[in-house]
């Protein structure tokens, strides 16, 4: 497990960077307000492609790791990435980062309990 993802209050999604990760990705734990998380979804082939843009803080070893901050297409994206096949895309709105990159235990698990979250905030 590289990230965790909790939602606190109905109102708070928070990553937590397990483990080692916490070094290489320089972050420990993100909080975003869930009326910014525009929606998850599969992650898998952009995490395939290791090639996320400028490395701005952590680490980038391609096919091993991609934890931390990267600049490209004019985004800025956070990283925490080991197995692409794990991966899910956060997608955000008003925030620092445009998007989340994680690799979680359970995306199939964690994208429809996203959803469900953000769209309960909304209604």
């Amino acid at each position: 497990m590289r990230a965790t993802i909790e939602l606190i209050n109905d109102d708070t999604l928070v990553v937590h960077v397990e483990d080692a990760d916490r070094f290489w990705a320089l972050k420990s734990r993100l909080e975003i307000p869930l009326e910014h998380v525009a929606g998850a979804r599969s992650a898998v082939d952009e995490a395939r492609d290791w090639l996320h843009g400028v490395r701005l803080g952590g680490t980038h070893i391609p096919g091993v790791i991609s934890a931390g901050r990267f600049y490209g297409d004019g985004q800025m994206v956070f990283w925490d990435v080991h197995d692409p096949e794990k991966a899910i895309g956060v997608e955000l709105r008003d925030e620092r980062y445009s998007r989340l990159v994680l690799e979680v235990d359970d995306p199939e698990g964690d994208i429809p309990r996203i959803a469900r979250a953000t769209t309960a905030i909304s209604a």
